[in-house]
Parts: structure tokens; C-alpha cells; sequence
């Protein structure tokens, strides 16, 4: 995990990348209970046996819950020390290039794009990109915004 004592070290890290997150595999369960959450029962990601003939050869997680997955990701590749909070701010292009087949294991990767003040807090735009291991496409890649308030 990389640690930012400050502000001023995140903002002198724009451009590098901060390593990977372990392996972590993504369950049915957890697919079920992200459609449970989001009301999306689509076949491709509960129906097992309908999906087992559909175009993945198996159910896949939403897209979604890759995204979803970033907060996790992101906690375990940095942190800067000292803020008061950090709100999620939004997103500036997210893409799924390739599916997760349930029983897969994903991770993800890190880089700092920018890192400016604003008069809310300083805004911190990341480019997350997780990956389905053993695949040659990424199944999600977002570029984060997260507001770092100090005051």
C-alpha cells in the first residue's frame, strides 16, 4: 500500500502508477446479492443453467459490480494521511471491455491522474483498472474523482 503523508506528496505522485491489489474471486453470491440490491435479475448473471448456454458459457457479474468493487480496491492499494473526509465525486469515463465470469478472480491497479484544488477540497482523479486474471482485456477501467476535504 502506498501512504501519502499529505496532500503535497499525492500531488508530486500524478502520472505513477501504485502497484496492484491481491486476487480476490468473484462468487455467485456475491452476484445474487448485488442483483438483490440493484433490481437487475438479467439471466446472464443468476440464471445458471440458462447461462451455461448463453454466449459467457456461465453466468457473469454485472459491470456494475466491478465498479462497485473499486472502494475495496482502492482502500487496499493507497491512502493520504491527514484529511478530514474523502467523498466519492464522481466519475469521468468508466468502460467494461470484457465480462467476469462468476468463480473468476479479479484485482485492480491504480494510477494518479491529477490532483487539484478546488474550493471545496482538493479533487483527486484516478484511473482504476481491474483486471480478470488469465484475460487479455480489463473488465473495468474508470477514471475515479475523489474530494479530499482537509478543513
Amino acid at each position: 500500500m502506498r501512504i501519502f503523508a499529505n496532500l503535497s506528496e499525492l500531488k508530486a505522485a500524478k502520472g505513477e502508477h501504485l502497484g496492484y491489489t491481491e486476487w480476490r474471486e468473484v462468487t455467485q453470491d456475491q452476484v445474487n446479492l448485488f442483483a438483490d440490491a440493484t433490481d437487475d435479475h438479467q439471466w446472464i448473471h443468476v440464471d445458471i443453467e440458462r447461462a451455461a448456454s448463453g454466449p459467457f458459457g456461465g453466468t457473469i457479474a454485472h459491470g456494475y459490480l466491478s465498479l462497485a468493487l473499486i472502494p475495496s480496491f482502492t482502500t487496499q492499494l493507497f491512502r493520504v494521511d491527514g484529511p478530514k473526509m474523502v467523498i466519492n465525486y464522481g466519475l469521468n469515463k468508466v468502460r467494461f471491455p470484457a465480462p467476469v465470469p462468476v468463480g473468476a478472480k479479479v484485482r485492480a491497479g491504480a494510477e494518479v491522474v491529477d490532483v487539484k484544488g478546488t474550493p471545496s477540497g482538493t479533487l483527486a482523479n484516478f484511473k482504476i483498472t481491474v483486471e480478470v486474471e488469465g484475460a487479455k482485456r480489463p473488465a473495468c477501467v474508470a477514471e475515479t474523482l475523489s474530494l479530499i476535504v482537509t478543513d
